[in-house]
């Protein structure tokens, strides 16, 4: 985050596969979205519609980061189990300088190990957000 801030990107996206709260609050085939900025949320939500991935909105609200305030450290690696996506997120957003930012936490998606799961995942990994992403890249403004 802060080298691509650093090297001038006016946004950010980012993909991984971070908490397993993500996972028991959206289950294995949605990614949660979390945000500093509405505009860009809006873009991105748009195109995993259009490109057939499940995507849900989480709140960011400051009292996630204040959570991830450290006693010795600046910022601590875990703030227990409540709202542990969100808690991540906001960890990640502190490196990002206030660019216009959306994490995807993938955790869930981007691996499939049961029959049934929507006919897009393939077993094994899912490369779940890459037609998210062409999606995104490809759309006007």
């Amino acid at each position: 985050m802060a080298f691509a801030t650093r090297e001038g990107a006016t946004e950010i996206i980012d993909l991984a596969t971070l908490t397993g709260s993500c996972v028991i609050a959206l289950g294995d085939y949605t990614a949660g979205l979390m945000t500093n900025n509405q505009a860009l949320a809006e873009r991105v939500l748009r195109a995993a519609a259009l490109a057939g991935e499940q995507v849900w909105q989480l709140p960011m609200y400051p009292e996630f980061l204040d959570a991830m305030r450290g006693e010795i450290s600046d910022l601590k690696n875990s703030a227990g189990r409540q709202a542990g996506a969100e808690r991540a997120a906001a960890f990640i957003g502190e490196f990002t300088g206030g660019t216009p930012w959306v994490h995807l936490d993938i955790a869930g998606p981007s691996y499939c190990e049961e029959r049934g799961a929507p006919p897009y995942m393939a077993m094994g990994g899912t490369g779940f957000g890459v037609r998210l992403l062409l999606r995104y890249l490809s759309s006007p403004g």
